[in-house]
Formats: structure tokens, sequence, C-alpha cells
């Protein structure tokens, strides 16, 4: 498992971010039953630079929390078997690992959220990351029955982390 995080923020947390981001990418992965090594990039940028995100791959011009690239076109959430049949698509050939995306998160909207939420920044964060983790393996919440999937799966990783609302 290898992760690529760059910050390019003046904001300093109080948590390492490639820890949390390791231990999410390993628990979802484990949940997920992902049989491969995974290698995922993250990007903490400020609300200027994820708008801009937004507006350049999504067509949406506003600021957001955070944004997924998933890099496998999943047909079934959590089915990693499709990308056997085009490895040189989805594997980095150097490491062997599995590709899964680039994540996105504001600065900025993790420390309004946390604060608007009532919880900690390093939960915020978290959950942010765990949601966008479940994107890059397939999972949506384009419907209420979608939504509630990721909503469990978001609550157990994270609870099993010790990341609760309360930290």
């Amino acid at each position: 498992m290898t992760s690529y995080v760059e910050n390019e923020t003046d904001v300093t947390f109080s948590f390492d971010i490639q820890d949390i981001l390791d231990k999410i990418m390993d628990a979802v992965t484990r949940m997920e039953e992902c049989p491969y090594e995974t290698s995922v990039n993250l990007l903490v940028t400020d609300n200027a630079g994820i708008r801009e995100y937004n507006r350049e791959y999504r067509k949406i011009d506003k600021e957001t929390d955070v944004l997924s690239f998933p890099g496998i076109p999943f047909e079934q959430a959590g089915d990693f078997s499709p990308v056997e049949q085009e490895e040189a698509d989805y594997f980095d050939p150097d490491s062997g690992e599995l590709v899964l995306g680039d994540i996105i998160i504001s600065a900025d909207r993790v420390l309004k959220q946390a604060r608007e939420y009532g919880h900690s920044v390093l939960r915020e964060f978290a959950f942010l990351t765990a949601h966008s983790m479940f994107h890059l393996c397939g999972y949506d919440h384009m419907t209420p029955g979608e939504a509630a999937v990721m909503e469990r799966k978001q609550e157990e990783v994270l609870a099993q982390l010790g990341i609760t609302r309360e930290i």
C-alpha cells in the first residue's frame, strides 16, 4: 500500500495526514476485500484550489469539501475483478499496485465543517477521506439506497479506527 500526499496550503493539522490516509486506506481496502496492494494520491488544497478543480473536471463553478477521481470504472461497487482484464490500465508498472485514484480535500472546508458539526478537525478530515475512499472503490450516493450504504460503511470504518464524533 502506497499513499502520496501533498499539502499545498499553509494549514498545519494536529495529526499526520499521511498516517490518517494510510489507516483509512487499509481499513477500506480490507472491508472491500480488495485482493491487491493499492495506491492513492491525496492533495490538500484551499477553497480556491478545490473550486478550480471542481470547475475544470466537473464543470461546477463552486467550492466543495472533497473531490474523488476513481482510477477504475467500476461496474459494481467493490468488485475489483474487471481490472485483471486490463492490467496495464489500472496497475502501476513500477510497484505493481492497483491505482485506486486521487482525492482532493479542501483544508478550509475541513476546518469550517468541523466547527459547524461540533467535532474535531481529525474527525472531519478522516470522514472526508473515508467518504472519498469509498468513491474510489466504486460507491456513490446518488440515490437514498446508495447513500445509506456509503454512510454505513464510512461510519463502520471510522468506528474501527476509533475516530468518533466525540474526538
